[in-house]
């Protein structure tokens, strides 16, 4: 990358700050583009989900790396937890998506407390492993709660035999004007769902899998306590990227801590941060990490720079991270900051090998949390920030009363925020699909075919607020 003009800006920058010119372009199609991570993760598309309790859970780890990104499960859940998690993950089918599985004698009510755990907000009516119906919400609409579904549900299934090709099957659900189906097994026995737009990102979609060829999953671990036995467990259940997490990386408890499990010889990339400059990572890197982790304070959740006036603007802090890691041949993961499609570009422009999302996500139905509605009926996911009194409270509840009050009097971050779900948009692939085609876009503008001729072939240049308020699209007519 380099800035337009070669003019280095004498100060930092956040992606708000930047803009890309468009160079000489020989790539054809954005979709001859190749988005897959050089960095040893296994990412087909440049998108890791951050490690928050609020939003990294096994719907999301399930449906985020079927579209070829990872997922990040917190250092706060309990070990059994997640080597459950971790197992579940990986037994998903690489095209069908999980299904909602009711009984014939279940209940409207029943329904309709699943239906919002899966995009495709549709529930199979199963009778000996086999459907023999679906229901989904017009279905249930001013139907008394305790209806059984035998009574309610549609009979007349469309079922799709489950190793099917995605186009044969976007064709037969497009010409019977179905939007979803059951998908089965040679026995009959239902094997998973699959929507017309399922079928489609699957065409266009590689999934991250492991060696096997499962989805992959990654986990984080905390610098205090036993890391070691910690990262053991980890990779015992099976994890395929171990995450050394704390918010102030460039400490001597991080560096004992990636010496712990670097000793373990573990096998996967391990990653660890958080840092914002070159020293840190290098310190990082020489401490045993494979990829940093890179961002303080940019995070939608994050109150610490207001708190501490500690952090520095992303782009820069990116920028500066990564031409420091390339000289090991090590990578960084711009963590926290992004808000747009624009703003994933702008950090793999700087030398990003994946771009870490959080809060963006968490309005979204594959998030862990419930869904919950506003009186006026707009619906939302409660999210909340990992030094947050809440996240604290969490991760201390074995600790005594005394030590979780001391610790509660210096939390930092949003312990409740609501993020409302996009109509356009209400699940995590709605909003991969808009990240991918920016960023996809964004690669042809600069005339390249991968991540790393991205990086190289990128012209930025310096925008003032006025420049970046011109770029936003006008919503309603400016009389």
């Amino acid at each position: 990358m380099r800035f337009l003009n070669d003019q280095q800006p004498p100060y930092d920058l956040t992606y708000d700050d930047v803009f890309m010119v468009p160079s000489r372009s020989a790539v054809g199609s954005r979709q001859d583009v190749d988005l897959s991570s050089p960095d040893g993760s296994g990412t087909s598309i440049p998108i890791v989900v951050a490690n928050m309790t609020a939003i990294a859970g096994r719907r999301m780890a399930e449906t985020v790396a079927r579209r070829g990104g990872m997922v990040v499960i917190p250092q706060d859940i309990p070990l059994d937890v997640v080597a459950d998690v971790v197992g579940w993950v990986k037994q998903r089918h690489l095209v069908l998506d999980t299904p909602i599985v009711l009984g014939p004698t279940g209940t409207v009510a029943d329904a309709l407390a699943l239906l919002p755990k899966r995009a495709h907000g549709a529930g199979v009516v199963v009778e000996n492993g086999r459907p023999v119906g679906v229901v989904v919400e017009s279905d249930l609409t001013g139907v008394d709660r305790f209806t059984q579904l035998s009574e309610v549900m549609s009979r007349e299934l469309l079922l799709l035999d489950a190793a099917i090709d995605p186009r044969e099957a976007f064709n037969r659900l497009d010409a019977a004007h179905r939007k979803l189906a059951p998908a089965v097994d040679a026995d009959g026995r239902l094997a998973g769902i699959l929507t017309r737009k399922g079928a489609l990102r699957a065409a266009l979609y590689q999934p991250a899998v492991d060696a096997d060829g499962r989805l992959r999953i990654a986990a984080a671990v905390g610098v205090n306590g036993d890391v070691a036995g910690r990262a053991k467990g980890l990779l015992a259940a099976g994890v395929d990227t171990l995450v050394v997490d704390t918010a102030h990386g460039h400490q001597e408890s991080m560096i004992s801590a990636l010496k712990a499990v670097r000793a373990l010889d573990p096998g996967v990339p391990v990653v660890a941060g958080n840092v914002v400059s070159a020293v840190g990572v290098r310190d990082l890197i020489e401490a045993g990490a494979d990829i940093v982790k890179v961002g303080v304070g940019p995070g939608a959740m994050c109150t610490t720079r207001m708190m501490t006036g500690v952090g520095r603007p992303q782009f820069s802090a990116v920028l500066e991270c990564a031409a420091e890691a390339r000289k090991f041949g090590k990578h960084v993961w711009a963590d926290g900051g992004v808000r747009h499609p624009r703003d994933v570009a702008m950090a793999l422009a700087a030398g990003a090998s994946n771009v870490m999302i959080g809060s963006w996500f968490a309005g979204t139905y594959e998030s862990p949390g419930d869904l919950q509605h506003t009186a006026d009926g707009r619906p939302y996911k409660e999210s909340f920030g990992m030094a947050s009194a809440r996240a604290v409270r969490n991760r201390t509840s074995e600790e005594s009363a005394y030590d979780r009050a001391r610790k509660g009097l210096f939390e930092e971050g949003i312990s409740t925020s609501r993020m409302f779900l996009d109509p356009a948009r209400p699940g995590v692939e709605d909003l991969i699909d808009s990240i991918v085609a920016g960023v996809r876009s964004s690669c042809t503008y600069a005339g390249a075919g991968s991540l790393e001729e991205f990086h190289q072939r990128a012209v930025v240049g310096v925008q003032s607020a006025a420049g970046y308020a011109e770029g936003k699209p006008l919503h309603a007519s400016w009389d």
